[in-house]
């Protein structure tokens, strides 16, 4: 396994500038290569609801070219598919354009290696240890305990070539690239996140965390703020992990989502489990509350929009805080948690959008539990139940019908079956792990999240 150091040092290559010179090649004479070169090249990264995927190159070259002057077969990627090529004035393809002096490969995100977390084989622990798995009921852990961090995210790189010659707008003729790898990473939504390290005077504990701020941010006026808490898998002391390892944080910070809903977006990364099976949080539940009053006081920030969203533990962190601060968050997005039923009463005052999955043999039957509590307390709770292969406008449906009810807590179980994809094994928690992929897709919720107030 790779030392934290060297990994560090290998998710550093943003910004690492490659500049080449095209080799003379026997297709192109020596007037056109003088004209027209490749610059650099730049692997392209998403964010999916598994995790981050290497999804494209972009190519620079020194002069603009004509999307019509391209194709597909213009260029080969070493074991990925390739599904589109088009030129672009910037590495990011959401700039495409008829003309650019980029040239945009996009790649597969089905392709078997296009997934960038690579699982490491733990070493094993003693019996008793902190991170044990057996000390912690089948857990990942008790709250505070450091585990053993076994998913690492290599820096994508891309080995590709230019197979044929094309002309730019004056007719030069751009030489075939001979097989070369990107040196540089563009990652979509995630480098638009800042990193920092808080330090807790009233704790004395430190926490690393990534922050989004709007684009156009103005301190005259008060912007809302999302946290986001990723579950104990994502424990790292890598700041970037949590934004790696799935939509949880990147979802209310696409272009889209800002261009709607503008909002700072707060994504901690824990380098310890922060809750457990046996309802205990660690001392990060205050430094994390802390956080978002110091960002509070550094940014005009709307006290009366503070929105809460986690999963697995997460999801309890934030279940967790909602209980002991009620009056903190304007609404909350619980995805595959659970807590102790006999704590929960705060909760049936407050606005709350819940989703499990039948799969999942603790979140599920834990959040019924929650609800019969709730209900008793006289909380008005809508439920229904969706189906995980459900299309955006099947969910966007779904969700008209339930929200039609107006209730303060929306409960959605997602149906036995559906959230595993096809094909992929159903053992161990894959029914739990599949639920955020599929929760934080779903806009319409979202939506309603920031049509609560206090």
């Amino acid at each position: 396994m790779k030392t934290r150091r060297q990994f560090l040092v290998m998710t550093a290559g943003v910004g690492v500038a490659l500049t080449m010179r095209v080799p003379a090649m026997a297709a192109a004479d020596s007037t056109s290569a003088a004209t027209m070169t490749f610059q650099k090249s730049t692997a392209i990264t998403e964010v999916f609801g598994e995790g981050i995927r290497l999804v494209g190159i972009a190519v620079q070259y020194n002069q603009l070219i004509e999307s019509t002057e391209l194709s597909p077969e213009d260029f080969s990627v070493e074991n990925r598919t390739i599904t589109d090529v088009f030129t672009s004035t910037s590495a990011d393809p959401a700039d495409k354009n008829p003309t650019g002096a980029y040239v945009i490969i996009m790649l597969s995100p089905d392709d078997k290696n296009a997934l960038l977390a690579q699982k490491q084989s733990a070493p094993a622990a003693n019996p008793g240890e902190k991170n044990d798995p057996a000390s912690s009921k089948g857990g990942p852990g008790n709250a505070g305990d450091i585990p053993v961090y076994d998913t690492v995210y290599p820096a994508p790189k891309a080995t590709f070539e230019q197979t044929k010659i094309f002309r730019d707008k004056t007719g030069a003729a751009m030489p075939r690239i001979a097989k070369t790898t990107t040196q540089q990473v563009k990652n979509l939504v995630v480098d638009n996140f800042k990193q920092y390290e808080f330090h807790d005077p009233k704790t004395g504990r430190s926490l690393k965390y990534n922050l989004f701020i709007p684009a156009h941010y103005s301190p005259s006026t008060a912007w809302p703020l999302v946290l986001f808490m990723h579950d104990a898998g994502a424990t790292s002391d890598v700041t970037k992990t949590t934004l790696y390892q799935g939509l949880g944080a990147i979802c209310w910070a696409s272009p889209a989502d800002q261009a709607d809903r503008p909002c700072f977006v707060l994504a901690p990364q824990y380098e310890e489990i922060i809750a457990d099976d046996n309802s205990q949080t660690s001392t990060m539940l205050e430094t994390t509350v802390n956080l978002i009053h110091h960002l509070g006081e550094q940014y005009t920030i709307d006290a009366k929009r503070l929105y809460t969203t986690g999963q697995s533990g997460g999801c309890m962190m934030s279940i967790a805080m909602d209980i002991k601060y009620p009056d903190l968050f304007a609404a909350s997005f619980l995805v595959a948690g659970q807590w102790d039923p006999a704590r929960v009463k705060p909760l049936a005052r407050q606005k709350l959008w819940v989703i499990v999955s039948q799969d999942d043999d603790k979140a599920w039957p834990g959040q019924n539990a929650i609800m019969e509590v709730l209900e008793k307390e006289g909380a008005h709770i809508a439920r229904a139940e969706w189906d995980g292969t459900w299309r955006a406008q099947q969910f966007r449906q779904a969700f008209t019908a339930i929200d039609k009810q107006h209730a303060a807590i929306n409960y959605i179980s997602l149906r036995k079956g559906t959230v595993v994809p096809k094909g992929e094994s159903m053992a161990g928690a894959s029914g739990h792990r599949n639920t955020w992929r599929i929760a934080y897709t779903l806009e319409p919720v979202r939506e309603w999240i920031f049509r609560q107030h206090k």
